[in-house]
């Protein structure tokens, strides 16, 4: 993000893209936003930083290249003119941090890192599929118009495994072939929206009936009325889905 003459960039796995850009585009930049811990999220953390001096910002329950300034739930930054929410999301990693905008460019945005994909969600490397499953739902009580604006573009298998899990889902069926038109296009499938993913993505509907057959179907261990444990199902099908 920037405003033209100062920039923003969210777990810079790479530097030398955004440096790039930056003296392509004559910006300075100022502040570097981290998620979590990961390599492909902090890799270019550093050499960025002794460009530019820019300060950094990560979780305070993770180790992110220093210095930086740690952030808890509930936190703000304010950047580029802008206010950003902390929002504590763990599963992924036992720290991982979100990003909530209430106006970007004149409606909500979410940087999310590695919690919430278009069509799917992170996988449990640090976090318990409880935990998982309650920063889903945090994130899925954000504005319906919210973008999504996650780490990866693992659209299309995300949407392949959606629709082993429902496959009657009209609306997912719709954007399965949206995205897949994109992508042969070679454009972007992202950023998604939260109403978007509450009609799409199983990871976000362990509530509806269809969800929860498939899941015990799968199974047939699964507790059908505990949401969580159709979510730790549907987490370890994913892991094993081809």
């Amino acid at each position: 993000m920037h405003d033209g003459h100062e920039a923003l960039v969210v777990d810079p796995g790479d530097a030398t893209p955004v440096l790039e850009a930056l003296r392509s585009m004559r910006l300075s930049l100022r502040t570097i936003l981290v998620t979590h811990h990961h390599g492909d999220h902090t890799g270019g953390v550093s050499a960025l930083h002794s460009a530019s001096s820019a300060t950094v910002y990560g979780p305070a329950r993770e180790n992110i290249p220093r210095p930086f300034t740690a952030l808890n739930h509930g936190d703000e930054v304010q950047a580029l003119g802008l206010r950003l929410t902390v929002i504590d999301v763990p599963g992924h990693t036992a720290g991982h941090i979100a990003y909530f905008c209430d106006n970007l460019d004149g409606a909500p945005a979410l940087f999310c890192g590695d919690t919430l994909f278009c069509g799917g969600c992170g996988r449990l490397f640090e976090g318990t599929p409880a935990q998982m499953h309650a920063s889903l739902a945090r994130l899925a009580a954000l504005p319906l118009a919210t973008r999504v604006c996650c780490a990866h573009e693992y659209t299309l298998s995300n949407l392949a495994f959606a629709r082993a899990v429902e496959p009657q889902n009209t609306e997912l069926e719709r954007h399965s072939q949206h995205c897949r038109r994109l992508r042969d296009a070679q454009m972007p499938t992202l950023p998604s929206t939260i109403a978007t993913e509450l009609a799409i993505n199983p990871f976000l509907r362990t509530g509806a009936a269809s969800v929860v057959q498939s899941a015990c179907a799968h199974d047939p261990a699964t507790n059908p009325n505990d949401p969580a444990a159709v979510f730790a199902t549907l987490r370890q099908w994913k892991n094993d889905f081809r």
